[in-house]
């Protein structure tokens, strides 16, 4: 069942909270946990919140009990508000500065492509590996090539003598 989790109003520009989503999504939730805590920026610590109320809802709305299953499905910020302010400069003069905020939303599901994920086959042996023979290679024709057209030179006749000079 996909969940999700919205945070809106986030005081961080979301050009830098996409940097930190783009590193965590379609990873286990497990493994985005640990990828947030060791992510050296401000955004991860927004972020991390955000993925553990989703999980939580998970847990809550959907009865997930296999956290294991939860993947992240989808991960964006999009932007909010920007807070306008003024700085003074030098002789009168005025810099505009934009706090730009973010709305970060993150699903988590248990899913594949919309259908419950099925139990992982039986692992194989080693003898049943090296028994079956690889799959054959496609090969690639190199496409023809039309014939190149004579230069100026070779019309002229370069093999022959040499011109005269009048």
């Amino acid at each position: 069942m996909r969940t999700y989790a919205v945070a809106r109003f986030v005081r961080v520009p979301p050009r830098k909270a996409r940097l930190v989503l783009d590193r965590i999504r379609g990873k286990a939730v497990g493994e985005a946990l640990v990828t947030l805590e060791y992510t050296p920026r401000a955004a991860a610590r927004l972020i991390a919140k955000v993925l553990r109320s989703a999980i939580a809802n998970a847990e809550h709305n959907h009865q997930v009990r296999n956290l294991d299953d939860l993947r992240i499905v989808e991960a964006v910020a999009d932007g909010g508000p920007s807070m306008k302010r003024v700085q003074p400069r030098a002789m009168g003069r005025a810099f505009f500065i934009k706090h730009r905020t973010s709305h970060l939303r993150i699903s988590v599901s248990d899913e594949v492509n919309g259908v419950r994920k099925a139990p992982p086959p039986p692992a194989r042996t080693p003898e049943a590996r090296t028994t079956a023979a690889p799959p054959a290679r496609k090969t690639r024709r190199a496409p023809t090539r039309p014939p190149a057209k004579a230069t100026r030179k070779a019309r002229a006749g370069k093999a022959g003598p040499p011109k005269e000079k009048r």
